[in-house]
C-alpha cells in the first residue's frame, strides 16, 4: 500500500530532478551517465560478457573489409588488361612500346605518348583474356568471401545483443523489486513502462542495426584510406579532405540532435504516463466531464513530443545529405584530377578507375557514420533513461536469517518510532504501540493523520528514522522483508486480480496449496456461492480488472487469497468501502472469518465497522492521541469521540 499523496505533474518532475541529481548511485554501481559519451560507453560496455565472441567477429569484420577493399585494385589491374589489349592490337607488331612512343613525340602527339607511358604494351599481341579471366576470378572470389564474413559477423552479432537485450531486461524487472515504495511514489507508471520497455527496445535497435555497421564503416576508411595512398598520394590527399568537412557536421549538428532525443524520450514517458492515467481513470473523468481537461493536457504533451521529434529527426536528417553533398564534391575533384594523371601519364587507366571506385567506397562509409548518429543519438539517450532507472538508489540490504520460526505468534510493538518521508516535515513522532496476539486494533482518524503509514511500517515497505518495530519481540528491521511479509496478510481497498483463473488467483496467495485447500478458503470466505453460479466454476478466466465480476465478488477473491496464505497478521484496508450494502454483509462476514485467530490491523474511515475492535487507535498528525475500546473513547468524548460525533450526529 502507497501512502495517501496527491502530487501535481510539475510537483512530480521536480522531485524527479532532485532524486537524480541526488540519488542516483548505490550499491557500487556505475554513476548515472550525464552526456552523451559515457552513456555510449555504458551501453557497449553492455557486450564485454561476450569479449572473446567480439575479437572473433571483429576479426570477421576486418577480413572481410580487408578483402572487399582489395577487390578494386585486382579489377583495376583487370581493367588494365583490357585498354592496354585494346591498344596494343592497334599497334604493328614488330616494334617495341619505346619505338613507337619515340615516334609519336617526333609527329608531336606528346599526350598520347605520355599516356602509353604509364601503360604494359606488346605491339599487336591483343588483350590477354586468360589474364584477364584469373583476374575476374579473383575479384569473385573476393566479393564472395567478404560476402560470406559479413554475414557470418551480422549472425554472431545478433546472437549477442539478443543476449545482452534478454539480460538487460532481466536487470530492470529485479531492479523493479528492489526499489522501494518512495521511487514509485514521486514518478508516473507510464514513465516507468517507457523507461523499461520503449527505451530498452531503442537500445536493442541501437545495438544490432548501429555497432557492427559502425565497426565496418571505420575499418573500411582506415582500410581504403591505406589502398588509396598505395594508388595516388596526391588524390588521397583531396579525398581526406572530406573527413575534417564530415567532423564539423556531425559537431555542430550531432550534440543539437542528441538533445532533441533526450527531451524526445521523456517527453514520450510523460505521454504514456497521462494516457495511462487517462485509460485508469477513465471513469472519474467521465463522471466529473474532465475529457477536455484531460484531451488539453494530452494535446500539450502530445505537441511537446511532436515537437521534439520534430527537431531531432530534422537536425539528423540534414547530417546525410550534406555529407552526400561533400561526397560528391570529393567525387567529382578526384575524376577531374585522377583523368588528368591518366593523360599525363602518372598513372594508369586501371589505376585511376580504382582510386575513383576508392573514393566512393570512402565516402559511402563517412555517410553511412552520419546517418548511423541519428540511430546511435537515440538509442544513447534511451541507454541513458535505463541506466538512470538501474542506477537508483535501492531499498536497504536485506538479512538473509529468519529469525521467527514458523507462523508468528503476532504480538506487534511500536517502541519510540520515528518516521517522515522527507527531512522537512517529520510525520510520525516518538510512536509507542502494543497488540497482543490475537488481537484487532482499528486505525482511525482525519485524512493524512498517519493511518496507512503506520501499517506500511509494519510491512516495512518503508524504513523508520529511529525506534524499534517488533514481531514476537524480533526486531523487524533484522528480519528479512520476505519473511516478515510472509507472515502478513493484506486485504486493500482496491481488489487487485491477476489474469487467470479464479483458482489462479486465490492460490497467488500460497502457491503450493492444493485445489482443495483453496476451495476450502472459498468456502470459508463465501467465494463458493457464486463461483457455483459461474459457467466453468473455479476455472472461470478472469482479466486484470476482475472481468464480469462485481466489486463485491473482486472483493471476496482477495480475501480468500489472504486466508489461504495463513497470516499471523491481517491489514485490512477498509475492504468494504467500494461495496454495495448487500455485499458488505458478505464481506463483513468473510474478513471475520479471516481475522479469527490471528492479529488484525484494520484501517477504518466508517467507524460502525470498528464498534467490536479490541483495541482502537486514534491518530492524529502522526500520533496516537487516544488509545482503547470504542466504549471507552465515547465515555472519554475525545478526539474519537468528535469523530463519532461527525459521522453519527444525525442518527443520535
Amino acid at each position: 500500500m502507497a501512502k495517501d499523496v496527491e502530487l501535481t505533474d510539475e510537483e512530480i518532475l521536480e522531485l524527479q530532478e532532485k532524486v537524480g541529481d541526488a540519488g542516483f548511485h548505490g550499491g557500487g554501481a556505475p554513476r548515472t551517465a550525464k552526456n552523451f559519451w559515457p552513456s555510449a560507453k555504458r551501453m557497449v560496455g553492455l557486450l564485454s560478457p561476450y569479449k572473446l565472441g567480439m575479437a572473433i567477429l571483429l576479426l570477421a569484420v576486418a577480413f572481410s573489409v580487408a578483402l572487399n577493399v582489395y577487390a578494386p585494385r585486382v579489377m583495376g589491374r583487370a581493367m588494365d588488361v583490357i585498354f592496354s589489349g585494346a591498344v596494343s592490337s592497334q599497334m604493328p607488331a614488330g616494334v617495341t612500346k619505346d619505338q613507337i612512343i619515340q615516334g609519336l613525340r617526333a609527329s608531336g602527339d606528346d599526350t598520347f605518348a605520355d599516356m602509353l607511358t604509364a601503360m604494359e604494351l606488346i605491339p599487336g599481341a591483343g588483350i590477354d583474356f586468360t589474364r584477364l579471366g584469373q583476374l575476374i576470378a579473383i575479384v569473385i572470389g573476393l566479393y564472395v568471401g567478404s560476402a560470406v564474413l559479413m554475414w557470418l559477423q551480422g549472425f554472431m552479432l545478433n546472437r549477442f545483443v539478443m543476449k545482452v537485450v534478454y539480460r538487460l531486461r532481466v536487470d530492470v524487472e529485479a531492479k523493479l523489486h528492489r526499489l522501494p515504495l518512495s521511487y514509485f511514489d514521486t514518478r508516473q507508471r507510464g514513465d516507468i513502462l517507457s523507461r523499461t520497455t520503449n527505451d530498452v527496445d531503442n537500445v536493442q535497435q541501437a545495438l544490432q542495426q548501429s555497432l557492427s555497421q559502425a565497426v565496418q564503416s571505420l575499418l573500411m576508411v582506415i582500410g581504403i584510406t591505406i589502398m588509396m595512398f598505395s594508388v595516388s598520394w596526391e588524390l588521397t590527399l583531396v579525398a581526406l579532405l572530406a573527413i575534417p568537412l564530415t567532423g564539423v557536421v556531425i559537431g555542430l549538428i550531432g550534440s543539437r540532435s542528441q538533445a532533441q532525443f533526450k527531451k524526445q524520450w521523456k517527453s514520450t514517458g510523460m505521454l504514456n504516463g497521462h494516457i495511462e492515467e487517462t485509460f485508469s481513470g477513465h471513469e472519474v473523468i467521465t463522471i466529473f466531464g474532465r475529457h477536455d481537461t484531460a484531451a488539453k493536457l494530452f494535446d500539450e504533451r502530445n505537441d511537446d513530443l511532436y515537437q521534439s521529434s520534430s527537431m531531432a529527426q530534422f537536425l539528423s536528417g540534414l547530417m546525410m545529405p550534406i555529407m552526400q553533398f561533400i561526397s560528391y564534391l570529393s567525387y567529382v575533384a578526384i575524376a577531374v584530377l585522377g583523368g588528368l594523371r591518366v593523360a599525363n601519364g602518372n598513372m594508369t587507366l586501371g589505376a585511376a578507375t580504382a582510386f575513383i571506385q576508392y573514393s566512393r567506397q570512402f565516402n559511402q562509409p563517412l555517410a553511412e557514420l552520419g546517418g548511423m548518429m541519428q540511430m546511435v543519438q537515440s538509442g544513447v539517450a534511451s541507454a541513458e533513461r535505463v541506466f538512470e532507472f538501474l542506477d537508483a538508489e535501492e531499498q536497504s540490504a536485506d538479512t538473509e536469517h529468519d529469525l521467527v520460526e514458523g507462523r508468528a505468534q503476532g504480538l506487534v510493538e511500536f517502541r519510540n518510532v520515528d518516521f517522515s518521508y522527507s527531512e522537512d516535515a517529520e510525520l510520525i513522532q516518538d510512536l509507542n504501540l502494543r497488540v497482543e496476539p490475537g488481537q484487532t486494533a482499528a486505525i482511525v482518524g482525519p485524512t493524512g493523520a498517519g493511518k496507512t503509514t503506520l501499517v506500511n511500517l509494519i510491512m516495512r515497505f518503508y524504513e523508520i528514522d529511529s525506534g524499534q518495530i517488533l514481531l514476537d519481540g524480533v526486531d523487524t528491521a533484522a528480519m528479512s522483508r520476505t519473511e516478515l511479509r510472509s507472515q502478513v496478510g493484506m486485504v486493500l481497498q482496491d481488489a487487485v486480480l491477476f489474469e487467470g483463473t479464479i483458482m489462479d488467483n486465490i492460490r497467488y496467495g500460497r502457491l503450493d496449496a492444493t485445489d482443495d485447500e483453496v476451495i476450502a478458503a472459498a468456502k470459508a470466505t463465501y467465494v463458493d456461492r457464486f463461483v457455483h453460479a459461474l459457467p466453468e466454476g473455479y476455472e472461470t478466466k478472469i482479466d486484470q480488472d476482475g472481468g464480469a465480476l462485481s466489486v463485491g465478488e473482486r472483493q471476496l477473491i482477495t480475501i480468500a487469497r489472504a486466508f489461504l496464505s495463513q497470516p499471523a497478521l491481517l491489514i485490512l484496508d477498509e475492504a468494504t468501502s467500494s461495496v454495495d450494502t448487500r455485499t458488505e454483509v458478505l464481506v463483513q462476514k468473510a474478513m471475520a472469518a479471516l481475522q479469527s485467530d490471528r492479529t488484525s490491523f484494520v484501517i477504518a474511515h466508517r467507524l460502525s465497522t470498528i464498534r467490536d475492535a479490541d483495541l482502537i487507535l486514534v491518530m492524529e498528525n502522526g500520533r496516537i492521541v487516544e488509545q482503547g475500546t470504542h466504549a471507552e473513547l465515547i465515555h472519554a468524548e475525545g478526539a474519537y469521540w468528535r469523530l463519532h460525533q461527525s459521522q453519527f450526529a444525525e442518527d443520535d
